[in-house]
């Protein structure tokens, strides 16, 4: 009774709820996605509901409200997928788990992003970046989108499986991850010809040839290597090892995770460089002066090295910041939870809209100019989260930033580019990113 009386002083957020069944759906999809959230937040304030997806959602874009639902009260707010997603990830996947389980597979993948772990891998990023780049100079037009892809896909590669694998085996992996993720925006249709049943397909396989790997890493009796390393030797209470189903999937997970973000993030500082050239200077003159002392002592970048790129650093924070790749989170209240006097209803889907914090002139003054000096200061808590907060943040944050700052080492001392046919927008799904991929011309310096 005390509950029930609780529950008739809160009332729903303010906001609309669409038409019957599809709700505001066609709306979010034909525009701006952006544009509809700061439409909505205008009008109802930082705290809304809607209706997107066949879900009732409450959207929220305040630091508190994003620290309630991803910290303070995180047991409150289960992660949450479309089913399609857990299928071709992989159920036993990371994301899709709460609790002890969760707790304990995040802490062997972290493992495996360690400052320790990252360390022996500077010189096999390295080696990608060159290769990368060296096929340039031949090209007269590069998909910026398209081979960041490829490097942030190879960097994941690395980071799965260490440098223990035949080539053969890593591009069988390759090509059928690349069949696989064709259908991650697909409509879930599990028929002959459709794009997700040809992917579903190509997931049996990729499982196939995980676990073919992984039995060949048992069976020598060297399992330590990458994260498939970690995964291998994990042992329960009772001695009990995962299964080989939680360590493909979570190898799928990793490089799911590890691919689009950071290749999105990358083609994104193409451009903010690119538009900001008095900026792109300052990087380079702070990379060649390390490049001079990597000459002078006859040897490539070293994790030490990366740490003393301040400058750098902050442009990519900028980055991070103004394209806000990762705009939002889904999360769904497992009870009844109140919220400065709103109620958020068990089984509702909860959205911090993390860019529509990161834009937030409270916060970020003036915050459509790019302007990395507003990080020589650290932002106020909760107000900057591009890889998530709280007990389901991204725990392979610090690779991806080792990866960024490795490449635009050699690409900010090695090339110059320009954009071909100008700037022309923003393309979503599943990310922003300039429109086309941001097709360049690139010129060695």
């Amino acid at each position: 009774m005390m509950m029930n009386r609780k529950k008739q002083r809160w009332k729903l957020p303010p906001g609309s709820m669409g038409w019957p069944y599809i709700g505001e759906t066609l709306r979010l999809y034909t525009e701006n996605p952006n544009s509809f959230f700061a439409t909505r937040q205008n009008k109802y304030g930082e705290i809304f509901k809607t209706h997107i997806l066949g879900c009732p959602c409450v959207m929220i874009s305040s630091p508190e409200a994003a620290r309630m639902v991803l910290v303070s009260k995180a047991h409150m707010f289960k992660p949450t997928y479309p089913p399609s997603k857990e299928r071709m990830i992989g159920p036993e996947a990371l994301f899709f788990h709460q609790g002890p389980n969760h707790s304990t597979l995040k802490r062997l993948v972290q493992t495996s992003f360690m400052p320790s772990a990252l360390r022996p891998t500077v010189s096999h990023i390295e080696l990608l970046v060159l290769h990368t780049l060296s096929s340039w100079t031949s090209q007269k037009s590069i998909n910026t989108l398209q081979h960041m892809k490829r490097y942030a896909f190879d960097v994941a590669i690395v980071s799965a499986f260490g440098n223990k694998e035949e080539p053969t085996e890593i591009e069988a992996i390759k090509l059928l991850y690349q069949r696989l993720e064709k259908g991650y925006n697909s409509m879930p249709l599990d028929l002959p010809g459709t794009l997700f049943h040809k992917s579903m397909k190509a997931r049996r396989e990729l499982s196939g040839q995980l676990r073919r790997v992984i039995e060949k890493r048992r069976a020598s009796g060297r399992e330590e290597g990458g994260l498939l390393g970690i995964l291998l030797g994990a042992k329960d209470q009772k001695r009990n090892g995962l299964s080989d189903s939680q360590i493909a999937d979570n190898i799928i997970g990793v490089i799911f995770a590890a691919t689009d973000t950071t290749a999105s993030v990358l083609t994104w500082l193409f451009k903010y460089l690119h538009d900001h050239p008095d900026l792109l200077r300052e990087v380079s003159r702070e990379q060649v002066s390390i490049r001079q002392k990597l000459r002078e002592e006859t040897r490539g970048i070293s994790w030490e090295d990366t740490r003393k790129m301040a400058l750098t650093t902050r442009v990519i924070q900028e980055t991070l910041r103004a394209a806000s790749v990762l705009s939002f989170t889904f999360r769904e209240a497992v009870q009844d939870v109140e919220f400065e006097g709103y109620l958020i209803p068990k089984g509702w889907k909860v959205l911090p809209l993390f860019r529509r914090i990161h834009h937030s002139p409270e916060f970020f003054p003036e915050p459509e100019i790019f302007d990395p000096s507003r990080f020589e200061v650290a932002p106020k808590p909760y107000t900057f989260m591009p890889f998530g907060n709280g007990v389901h943040s991204c725990p392979g944050s610090e690779l991806a930033k080792l990866e960024i700052l490795i490449l635009l080492h050699h690409l900010t001392t090695s090339f110059r580019w320009e954009m071909e046919g100008g700037d022309e927008g923003i393309q979503y799904g599943p990310f922003p990113v300039p429109k086309k991929g941001l097709p360049i011309r690139v010129t060695p310096i």
